[in-house]
């Protein structure tokens, strides 16, 4: 039994190390914060001057699809690097199958290229 708690001991370590660092990250800023707001902390800031508009309006479409192609793309890119370094393991099928998913990307792109995703008016 104490061979099996022991074998426990490295996990109980990290996680009151974890905890330690998490209460510690937490309590830290009310303790190290300065408290003397006045009006100019207080105010709405958004680049410099004073917001004009509601916060509460509608985006544009525009957003979410460059938003969705950059999640394509980071994607695409996390695909690629283990795909790298295995790929003298994987041999033809895994370079070909490869070149599909880019080539399903690569049309993907084009689609919102021609669609005008892309353009800011």
């Amino acid at each position: 039994m104490d061979a099996l708690l022991q074998s426990y001991l490295a996990i109980i370590v990290f996680l009151a190390i974890a905890l330690v660092i998490g209460l510690g990250l937490l309590v830290a800023p009310f303790i190290v914060a300065y408290k003397a707001p006045d009006v100019e902390k207080l105010s709405a800031y958004e680049c410099g001057f004073n917001a004009f508009d509601d916060a509460r309006m509608k985006f544009d479409v525009r957003f979410y699809l460059v938003a969705i192609l950059f999640i394509i793309f980071d994607l695409e890119v996390a695909f690629l690097f283990p795909w790298a370094v295995a790929a003298k393991s994987l041999g033809w099928f895994g370079f070909w199958s490869m070149m599909i998913f880019l080539a399903v990307l690569t049309i993907g792109f084009v689609y919102e290229w021609k669609k005008g995703a892309l353009e800011w008016d």
